[in-house]
């Protein structure tokens, strides 16, 4: 950890250290600021992103699926909502990871509504976003995007759970029966469960780097080369389409939150309006293309149109607001 610490705190005068005087660039040209913000961010993200994964790796120890699903169990209504959708905060699974999970509440009897609450905010509330906003923008934006992300996942999974749609899942998920219980109880000593956050570390840093690294070059082109005049009138508040078009742009896509931030921090910079680029980013995690193609091997295609649709809709709500309010 202090290791970690003199590195982060000296990323900026390492940066400009490989730009200035080992690269030699001109302070001032598009290509420099390109550079400088690649060589600075890429490295940041990762740290973070490696401390936030082996912090969540120990947690998992703690929290299992299995005690996630009956922590669920027997609730229904908005109460049941609000739970799953705190629970889908502190339990660290994306969109596709939480699916798995959604086959065991629908057979634990958990209501449908329910299920979607936790199918929706596990992803959209991320913990490597909510630390990367912190980070990066400060506490209130990122407390804003969590409030915001618990309002659609309660709000959609209670609509849905009203809908009474249990017809459009697919018949085998209601005959599927559960095998393979996850053992709870064991206790564990904390140096297995180090081990384990290091594994953690391991396993999905490797996964997700070169998202990491392609949306901080995106995003570094953005910051280098798109003009601001040019971003703020397609992503700024004047646009009353801006919000839709950023959903209807984000929906198809798929990133992990650690790709997607830095370039809504260059989006920002350039001058996009704080609602649009959250919009953007919310639909590019909570609504990815695998997520919805896993998707379709349990729900029949009504109900992932009826899902997309209140999601986005939710997203684009809570952008106009951003928008309004900031």
């Amino acid at each position: 950890m202090p290791i970690w610490a003199v590195v982060y705190l000296n990323l900026k005068t390492a940066s400009d250290f490989v730009v200035f005087s080992l690269l030699r660039m001109p302070p001032g040209l598009h290509l420099t600021e390109t550079v400088r913000f690649f060589l600075f961010e890429v490295p940041k993200v990762l740290l973070l992103l490696t401390l936030i994964v082996f912090v969540v790796g120990i947690i998992r120890t703690y929290f299992s699926p299995e005690r996630t699903r009956k922590i669920l169990e027997g609730k229904s209504l908005f109460l049941g909502n609000i739970m799953a959708s705190a629970l889908g905060i502190v339990t660290p699974f994306c969109s596709c990871s939480a699916i798995p999970l959604f086959l065991g509440f629908v057979e634990a009897g958990i209501p449908l509504g329910v299920t979607f609450s936790f199918l929706i905010a596990a992803p959209m509330i991320n913990e490597v976003a909510l630390v990367l906003l912190l980070s990066l923008f400060g506490w209130k934006t990122a407390l804003l995007y969590v409030s915001t992300g618990l309002v659609i996942a309660i709000t959609a999974g209670w609509t849905l759970g009203k809908l009474n749609l249990g017809r459009f899942v697919e018949d085998w998920v209601y005959e599927v029966k559960a095998e393979g219980e996850i053992a709870e109880g064991e206790r564990l000593p904390f140096g297995r469960r180090v081990g384990s956050g290091l594994t953690a570390v391991k396993e999905i840093v490797a996964k997700v780097w070169i998202y990491i690294v392609i949306g901080i070059g995106i995003g570094a082109a953005v910051h280098g080369y798109v003009p601001e005049n040019f971003m703020a009138s397609i992503m700024g508040k004047s646009a009353w389409w801006s919000v839709p078009l950023s959903v209807m742009i984000g929906v198809p896509l798929y990133s992990n939150a650690a790709g997607i931030i830095p370039i809504v921090q260059s989006l920002l910079e350039k001058g996009a309006s704080l609602g649009t680029a959250l919009a953007f980013m919310m639909s590019v995690i909570g609504l990815s293309l695998p997520e919805t193609i896993i998707l379709k091997k349990v729900l029949k295609l009504p109900l992932i149109f009826i899902f997309v649709g209140i999601v986005a809709l939710g997203i684009m709500i809570v952008g106009f607001l951003f928008n309004l309010v900031f």
